[in-house]
């Protein structure tokens, strides 16, 4: 269950921290719930999403997405980009009301890539051979164990295709471009905020301290921030412990380990080992 900090009475600006790589540090059944219990809570005025993200999985992004449309349809939502807001992130920010962010925080990575382990040659050094038994002729089709064939390439191609426009619509309906301009900046790439600005991905170059000052104007509160986080589970607090005794221990995070899984990122691949705070 969620932790509301900050339950003193009064009306105020509730601030949640996206801070991390989604569907790992920033869980999506969790958060998801304390955006739904923050729809529904009274107290809190207006809504500043404080982002400090690389993306992540497709699908948690999706969820969170969703949840955040129904929040911002109850009450201002302003989402602020501390260092980075890339693609899962970005896609988070697009449910706001408003972006901000200060001229030189990095945002867009506007797209989709699909991870797949390929450890064949690591197998056949070891000696070591996989019998597969399957019912479906594509059942294996993200099988670590080869590489894909040209359909299964094709089929995977589609797949990707698929996201990826769902991901350009997004972007169309939350800065409100048209598809042929989304798509001109929808290439993967980052971009400056001071450039997002420019382009339509950003709307004020400001801190923190003038988002908050801007959710509250729109809520029609005081600026007083009112932290919301969600406990952190107990591996996620022994994993923090033992990386930081232990930085070789890094390419072990929930992180690493869920992307050599494979799968479809909304993500910044150059995030991915990069601490996303304990």
């Amino acid at each position: 269950m969620p932790r509301l900090l900050g339950r003193r009475r009064g009306a105020g600006v509730a601030v949640v921290e996206l801070h991390g790589v989604i569907g790992t540090r920033v869980r999506d059944s969790v958060y998801a719930k304390l955006f739904s219990d923050l729809a529904a809570n009274k107290r809190y005025k207006a809504v500043l999403l404080d982002i400090e993200s690389p993306g992540g999985s497709a699908a948690a992004s999706e969820l969170l997405y969703f949840s955040l449309c129904r929040l911002a349809a109850r009450k201002p939502v302003v989402a602020y980009i501390r260092n980075l807001g890339a693609s899962g992130g970005y896609y988070l920010a697009c449910a706001a009301h408003r972006i901000t962010a200060l001229p030189t925080t990095m945002v867009g990575s506007i797209g989709v890539i699909y991870l797949r382990p390929i450890l064949e040659q690591l197998l056949g050094k070891a000696g070591v051979e996989f019998s597969v038994f399957k019912g479906g002729r594509l059942k294996d089709m993200s099988g670590f164990w080869r590489h894909p064939t040209d359909e299964e390439t094709a089929k995977l191609e589609g797949l990707i295709n698929e996201v990826y426009e769902n991901f350009v619509a997004v972007v169309c309906r939350g800065r409100r471009l048209e598809t042929a301009q989304a798509l001109e900046l929808a290439t993967g790439e980052l971009f400056t905020a001071q450039q997002g600005q420019q382009l339509g991905l950003v709307d004020e170059l400001l801190d923190f301290d003038a988002s908050l000052a801007l959710a509250a104007q729109l809520g029609e509160t005081r600026p007083r921030p009112k932290y919301l986080r969600p406990r952190r589970s107990m591996s996620e607090k022994l994993l923090g412990r033992t990386a930081s005794q232990h930085p070789a221990l890094g390419l072990l995070t929930p992180e690493v380990q869920r992307l050599l899984a494979g799968g479809l990122y909304y993500l910044e691949p150059s995030g991915l080992l990069t601490p996303s705070g304990d």
